[in-house]
């Protein structure tokens, strides 16, 4: 079979041969009825139809033909270079992990690579297999792996699909780069589940303030989640607080100016003579007089597990972590004090008021004394009303 392409020819070798005198060049067919004679034509012909499908998949993929390329896919040469999940997972995760401390958080880029266990895990397990092309991927892949993580990995509803929604970027990679055609989540909905935040009152900050817990330890990781309580601060943002990061601000006040780890948004907050104290409280520690931070701090995990102890010797019955200290900044400190959410999400340094509102829920005494405001307005208008003359009652 002769290929003619712009000029350029390509033979390709049918693999069958027939007696000279039998073959029509003109026709291109073996001549004659007999058995022999229809196996090779239609033979042939099933050839001139593959050539053709070869042909029309070019033209379908909005490929650039070349003869080259024309053999090697009839011979079945062609390589399927299909992307994999695996590998562009891998590669995603090679390339997060060089922003890490930059455009993201550690946090985050240590989480694509639990996800990515995930992923590998459940392809083995239920696939039985070491890898899948991206193409296959499906939406019955998606909620498979959904079931898989809540019953195999025991994550509860929220975590399973906040992996998912890791998975979920490899996935939007694939589409923008046009190794997948469609689009597997398509249809399929995440609804996540509304967690109640705890947060301390304000009759538990005073008395986790005041107790004397008589150990170093202890009441450094007091003084640092009271700290997170007066600031709204993540353990990671306290850890890495330097004095360069306080700064006069326009009031004439001091000012907690940073970029928060996780998202790298900028947060501003005014310092509260309770977080002032604590500062100064420490600037005589070695650590701090070195420059490398601003208030001492133990790990994350010693400090949570520090906290329980002192919970229990402040006789309060939350679950005490260094972000709930937050969650109390956000409701206890602020909002319940009538600091607007839009300010509060400003010093929290959320991109979004929607999880500001997430954080902090407005507890019953600010609704009390909203109603109270409320209710003040009512009676002063009422009370207008009887005094004038021209007044109208129904009574």
């Amino acid at each position: 079979m002769r290929v003619t392409l712009e000029g350029k020819r390509s033979e390709i070798n049918i693999g069958r041969t027939v007696e000279p005198d039998k073959w029509n060049a003109k026709s291109e067919k073996m001549m004659g009825r007999s058995i022999e004679a229809n196996d090779l034509n239609d033979y042939i012909e099933l050839m001139r139809k593959k050539a053709k499908d070869v042909q029309k998949s070019f033209v379908e993929n909005s490929e650039m033909l070349t003869l080259g390329k024309f053999v090697r896919r009839f011979k079945g040469e062609e390589k399927d270079k299909s992307k994999m999940l695996l590998e562009v997972f891998k590669e995603h995760n090679k390339q997060t992990d060089m922003l890490a401390g930059k455009d993201i958080s550690v946090s985050t880029a240590q989480r694509y690579w639990t996800c990515y266990g995930h992923v590998e895990q459940f392809i083995k397990e239920v696939y039985k297999e070491d890898d899948l092309r991206l193409k296959d991927i499906d939406h019955q892949f998606i909620t498979r792996f959904e079931f898989f993580l809540k019953t195999v990995r025991e994550c509860n509803h929220n975590s399973a699909l906040k992996y998912i929604n890791n998975f979920k970027k490899i996935i939007r990679i694939a589409i923008a780069n046009q190794w997948i055609d469609r689009n597997p989540f398509y249809n399929y909905k995440v609804q996540f589940e509304t967690v109640e935040r705890d947060f301390l009152t304000e009759d538990e900050v005073q008395t986790l303030t005041e107790k004397n817990l008589h150990l170093d330890r202890l009441d450094l990781v007091r003084d640092m989640f009271v700290f997170c309580c007066y600031t709204g601060l993540a353990y990671a943002d306290v850890e890495k607080l330097t004095m360069t990061d306080i700064t006069k601000g326009i009031d004439g006040d001091k000012w907690i100016r940073i970029k928060r780890t996780k998202t790298n948004t900028p947060s501003s907050i005014p310092l509260l003579p309770v977080a002032e104290a604590i500062i100064e409280k420490y600037e005589d520690h070695p650590k701090v007089k070195t420059g490398k931070c601003l208030i001492p701090v133990f790990s994350n995990q010693k400090s949570n597990a520090f906290l329980k102890e002192i919970a229990l010797m402040c006789g309060i019955t939350k679950s005490l972590t260094t972000h709930l200290a937050r969650h109390t900044f956000a409701t206890t400190i602020t909002l319940t004090n009538g600091v607007p959410i839009e300010s509060v999400s400003k010093m929290l340094g959320h991109k979004s008021l929607r999880t500001t509102q997430h954080y902090a829920k407005i507890v019953d005494r600010k609704v009390s004394d909203d109603m109270k405001i409320l209710k003040g307005k009512l009676d002063a208008k009422s009370k207008k009303n009887e005094s004038d003359p021209g007044h109208f009652s129904l009574d």
